[in-house]
């Protein structure tokens, strides 16, 4: 077992999408998760006299593990913990906002390999905590650690099937009419949505045909789900479907392919779903102005596509955090990654791979359209993305080859194109982003950033 070094707040345990590690490794070694459970119990403790948090999963094979550890920490506080079992985040979500437990918890790595896990918190209103719970949460985390608190984890779990049941019969309600005629082929990613989406569009009259649906622990996001959409393309073209759909580890994501083979993602769906909302008068912001909340990564053609239909892009930092806050600061009912979390606020408090496929459906329904049809004018500018893997993190202006070669790139695309580099919130990585005109001059500017960052940052 390995324990932390540094309790000092400068070591955060939550990164931008919860606490994330190796399972087994801290900070999901089985005393800080237990200690994270016992934490949690305190504050639903002083919320509830008889408290009551939800847990879920994915299908990694360290879930249940992590999870009777939770528990058992929650136990040592009075708290009762409730087992949905395998299910999406966004269903965690919705389960903590409507029914009485004071906080949800998603048992989730999203698109990592099946080796990673993690923590992901939400409130009782169905949102993730924010930077300041979050700290205070961490400080009792490693107050528990200094304690040594002895690991006493839960029994094994039994999961109740009527959680998840609630969960499809919201998300099928919402849809009006059915699904009948339409042919969908089902990317499952060997993860939370292996059982679940198949069930909730057949359920809604769809015929359906699903790969990558047989989980073993060990193969969810193995070469399948919303990272290789290829599967689904081919199984499409195939079968002559209406449609593709491809979700990652906990289906809070969903990456499209239309009738013709072409991939469609999150950036597509925001212009799909932008065209229809404002048809219907239904898409708000400040002062009744069109309004739809991107990322920094979002590709300059969906703005220009969006500034067509009289539609402002407010670009925020990458994280579905940040869109969401973007969202609730500027009363957006849209929002969403390019990376395929779509966040529709008047229904979900989080990005939801399956309700997002539902929205799609239903538009490609009362349009009569395909989606390549529904993407008509939006000019997809070429966009070369690199990972770069580091062993530290400097501020990129203190990198004298790093800076450089950013500046030429800005200088050369001018107002033409967009450079973007970043750390990754979760991994030990930069991220490299060019976009441009030209495929050939965005290759070798991209290639000269991540050049330089190996050079000076390579681990």
């Amino acid at each position: 077992m390995r324990g932390p070094r540094d309790h000092s707040r400068s070591r955060r345990l939550f990164g931008t999408d919860g606490i994330r590690g190796v399972a087994g490794e801290f900070p999901l070694d089985p005393a800080t998760v237990y200690s994270t459970g016992v934490a949690l119990g305190e504050l639903a403790g002083r919320l509830d006299p008889r408290p009551e948090v939800v847990l879920g999963m994915d299908t990694r094979e360290s879930g249940p593990g992590l999870a009777a550890q939770m528990a058992g920490g929650l136990a040592r506080g009075g708290v009762r913990a409730r087992f949905a079992g395998v299910i999406t985040t966004p269903g965690i979500a919705y389960l903590t906002r409507t029914h009485s437990f004071v906080a949800g918890v998603m048992i989730s790595a999203s698109h990592n390999p099946y080796q990673d896990n993690g923590i992901k918190v939400f409130a009782h209103s169905g949102y993730k905590l924010d930077d300041e719970q979050e700290h205070g949460l961490e400080q009792r985390i490693f107050a528990g650690l200094e304690a040594g608190l002895e690991v006493t984890p839960h029994q094994p779990l039994e999961a109740e099937a009527a959680l998840p049941a609630h969960y499809l019969h919201y998300l099928a309600s919402i849809l009006p009419g059915s699904l009948a005629g339409m042919r969908l082929m089902l990317d499952c990613g060997h993860g939370a949505a292996s059982e679940l989406a198949p069930r909730l569009f057949e359920r809604l009259g769809a015929e359906v045909e699903a790969i990558a649906n047989a989980p073993d622990g060990r193969n969810i996001n193995a070469g399948c789900g919303a990272l290789h959409p290829e599967l689904v393309r081919e199984l499409v073209l195939a079968r002559g479907a209406d449609l593709g759909v491809s979700f990652d580890g906990d289906a809070d994501r969903a990456i499209f392919v239309s009738q013709t083979g072409r991939v469609v993602d999150g950036d597509g769906v925001l212009l799909v779903a932008a065209r229809w909302l404002l048809r219907h008068g239904r898409l708000g912001g400040p002062g009744g102005e069109p309004l739809v909340v991107a990322t920094v990564m979002s590709n300059l053609g969906l703005e220009r596509a969006l500034q067509a239909l009289g539609v402002r892009l407010l670009r925020v930092p990458v994280g579905d955090r940040y869109v969401l806050e973007g969202m609730l600061r500027t009363g957006a009912v849209l929002g969403g990654e390019q990376s395929g979390h779509v966040i529709f606020h008047e229904y979900s408090t989080t990005g939801d791979g399956l309700l997002t496929a539902l929205r799609v459906l239903e538009i490609m329904r009362e349009t009569g359209a395909g989606l390549d049809e529904l993407l008509a004018g939006m000019e997809v500018y070429p966009q070369r993305l690199l990972n770069v893997r580091v062993r530290e993190r400097r501020p990129l202006a203190e990198l004298p080859g790093v800076a450089a070669a950013i500046r030429a790139a800005e200088t050369f695309f001018g107002s033409h194109g967009r450079v973007l580099v970043r750390f990754s919130g979760t991994e030990p990585l930069a991220r490299v982003m060019v976009e441009g005109p030209e495929m050939a001059k965005v290759h070798e500017h991209s290639a000269r950033i991540a050049e330089a960052i190996r050079r000076e940052l390579g681990g």
